[in-house]
């Protein structure tokens, strides 16, 4: 094989890997991609907090988990910067949970200027669905260290029962 052949066949693999990457990357992440909605209109702007949110991206990753016990279905979901009662949960059909919210702009210095503005601020939903039915009662939510858990258990099974048929 000639050198340039040899080249040409690295290269090939290079950008093979490179995009098996990105399908990759794109597949996982397809659905943790939210889109942030501004809390107010743009002319509507008026404190520093947000103006700043008005310059951040309108998209951000939510990267979820969802575990399943005999119980129940867990849910995590990375979402920093919130407070606990930022969020509004709701369970649709059993089968799907609904996270909206809203992350808030919080500017630490009144002076200076950004440079990178990475962070997604503004109202957001995100919904996931579930690998079984669950039921909304007795739900459990909480909020640390940037991660939401949310525990839903699952119903009661219905426990088969014999039905004895008569003679009429």
């Amino acid at each position: 094989m000639s050198t340039f052949d040899q080249i040409r066949h690295g290269m090939n693999r290079a950008w093979d890997s490179l995009a098996e990457g990105w399908r990759q990357l794109r597949e996982s992440a397809s659905h943790a991609m939210t889109r942030f909605h501004p809390s107010q209109p743009h002319n509507a702007v008026q404190t520093p907090e947000e103006r700043h949110a008005m310059m951040g991206t309108r998209w951000s990753v939510l990267a979820a988990e969802v575990s399943e016990t005999e119980q129940a279905v867990v849910v995590r979901l990375e979402v920093p910067g919130m407070e606990s009662n930022n969020f509004e949960l709701s369970v649709i059909d059993g089968r799907t949970l609904s996270i909206t919210g809203e992350k808030r702009a919080q500017r630490e210095e009144s002076r200076g200027q950004y440079h990178i503005m990475e962070c997604a601020y503004g109202r957001f939903e995100r919904v996931i669905p579930l690998p079984t039915e669950v039921s909304d009662s007795g739900a459990k939510a909480s909020y640390e260290k940037g991660v939401l858990r949310v525990e839903l258990p699952k119903p009661k099974q219905q426990t088969r029962r014999r039905i004895e048929v008569q003679n009429g």
